[in-house]
């Protein structure tokens, strides 16, 4: 047979061999081969994410308590206490609802307990962007393992093939393929276990707060819709009820009468090439503080906040409903990418710097990074822990110590960038004292002390100026804790204005425990 002709035409649309047909068929109907298996792996993924989501479970932090968050699709927040406490619940405002079951608490007596309650409800930004965040996380979660489960069997269908797969079908009706269904089925409904018991049956009765108080008894317009469970009615119970809205009633009314007076504060607004930094420290689980702290920012104009710590008593897990309220205070612009901070001789322990870390706060760790305005900021911290008596306790690298090694880090760079370090954040302004007498640092500020300290004026060996500044409590605390329905004593902030890269000036503005502000002059840092 002579070779075929290359440059013959091929076979016509009348003369296509039946193989080239059915090539074609093939290739039109792959589009849609695909997008059926999308559809199959999108429907097992939806189906199985929902399985995951419905039965997951998450240890949280709620209101001092280590709980359990449940998530589901009941609409509502329910708040399981346990045997002693009443149970609450209120609409969660979506389709998703949460089940809270309460654990252990560090509370000494029923009525402190109750007391916190009150007062952490009337700050609850920093609890529902934290269970928000959590829900999320589960849903998100849940979704991933949904999708890669459901990859599982299509994958396996795709490997096996045409050809296995009519093998395997044919092997159905035969005595291998009815052991192997049976083991699915059997393994399936082992797993799905339908004879165990489901949760009990809510029967108890359900009233809302006002009607289980009584008429006697004002409800805030925020709780009107808040729901106890029925089959609490002892007096000792309802006593126990009073105080805590008793305490959210003032706790709300007082911190929101003081942030709404801090937004009208006349307070030195930056000039065009200054900037502000807000200046923070020990709020000892104050939460009430945060908004008022953040509207007096915002008056001054201020776009970076320095946390000097002491943000909690103990350090303890049950104390992140205060640093969920920090977060949340910040958590915007402009601060949102300018929050730094440290930790206090009161977060002692891995939890606060850990919980603020992942909450994006920059925690300096004694190394120099770029600070507000375009400054150097260094800060490390607090080497002692504290309980909540007086004591004092060493841990790792002395007190003295430290200093010395924050003075070297500082003059270090000092000397090689030929000017000294904008700002040192600390918790003690005594860790600086090293660096301000070498001439390292232009500014030094700390809490620690609960009351206002400065601004002193250093003027170092080489006869350079630095200054010392201790901001007072800004939880307004008088011992470790500030946990109250209004400040203890003077709460304060500084603002700590910024130009050329460098601190120029302070501002301390007070709150004082009847509510009226006092407003500082505006103190120039002069290095001349």
């Amino acid at each position: 047979m002579p070779p075929a002709d290359p440059t013959a035409p091929g076979p016509t649309e009348e003369h296509a061999t039946p193989g080239d047909a059915t090539s074609a068929a093939r290739r039109s109907r792959r589009p849609l081969v695909v997008a059926a298996y999308v559809v199959v792996w999108l429907v097992l993924a939806l189906a199985l994410g929902l399985g995951q989501f419905l039965g997951s479970s998450r240890a949280v932090s709620v209101a001092g308590h280590q709980a359990v968050l449940n998530p589901d699709f009941s609409g509502e927040v329910v708040l399981l206490t346990g045997p002693v406490l009443p149970d609450l619940r209120v609409d969660s405002g979506s389709r998703i609802g949460v089940e809270l079951q309460l654990g252990k608490t560090d509370a000494s007596s029923t009525d402190a307990l109750f007391e916190r309650y009150g007062y952490i409800a009337s700050q609850p930004d920093g609890i529902r962007a934290r269970l928000a965040a959590t829900v999320v996380d589960v849903a998100v979660e849940s979704a991933v393992r949904g999708a890669l489960l459901a990859a599982i069997p299509v994958g396996v269908w795709l490997l096996l093939g045409p050809r296995r797969r009519r093998e395997l079908l044919r092997r159905v009706p035969t005595w291998q393929g009815a052991v192997a269904m049976g083991a699915t089925a059997v393994l399936v409904v082992g797993l799905w276990a339908p004879w165990e018991d489901g949760p009990p049956e809510d029967t108890d009765r359900w009233m809302t707060l006002g009607a289980f108080l009584g008429s006697q008894v004002p409800i805030p317009e925020e709780a009107a819709d808040l729901e106890v469970r029925g089959d609490v009615t002892t007096a000792q119970t309802r006593r126990l009820l009073e105080s805590a809205v008793d305490t959210y009633e003032k706790s709300k009314a007082f911190y929101l009468a003081a942030e709404e007076k801090a937004s009208d504060l006349d307070l030195r607004r930056p000039g065009p090439d200054e900037s502000v930094a807000l200046l923070i420290s020990d709020r000892h689980d104050n939460i009430g503080m945060d908004a008022v702290a953040r509207a007096i920012g915002d008056a001054a104009g201020a776009t970076a906040v320095l946390n000097a710590g002491d943000d909690t008593s103990t350090g303890a897990e049950w104390e992140g409903f205060s640093l969920d309220s920090l977060t949340a205070a910040f958590d915007e612009e402009p601060y949102d990418e300018r929050r730094y901070g440290v930790a206090g001789n009161h977060d002692h322990g891995d939890f606060v710097r850990d919980r603020l870390v992942s909450d994006g706060w920059q925690m300096l760790d004694g190394e120099i990074v770029e600070g507000p305005g375009g400054s150097t900021i260094l800060g490390v911290d607090d080497p002692r822990s504290s309980g909540l008596g007086s004591w004092r306790d060493e841990t790792g690298l002395s007190f003295d110590e430290v200093a010395a090694r924050l003075a070297d880090t500082a003059c270090e760079a000092a000397e090689d960038e030929g000017e000294p370090i904008g700002t040192m954040l600390v918790h003690d302004a005594n860790l600086g004292d090293e660096a301000l007498r070498r001439g390292c640092v232009d500014l030094v500020v700390g809490g620690h002390l609960h009351v206002d300290v400065g601004p002193e004026r250093v003027v170092a060996e080489d006869g350079a100026v630095g200054y010392s500044y201790t901001n007072g409590t800004t939880g307004g605390a008088a011992y470790a804790i500030a946990i109250g329905s209004k400040i203890r004593r003077p709460a304060q902030v500084s603002l700590i204005t910024y130009r050329d890269g460098r601190p120029v000036g302070i501002q301390l503005v007070e709150l004082q425990t009847n509510g009226r502000f006092d407003v500082a002059p505006y103190v120039e840092l002069d290095r001349d």
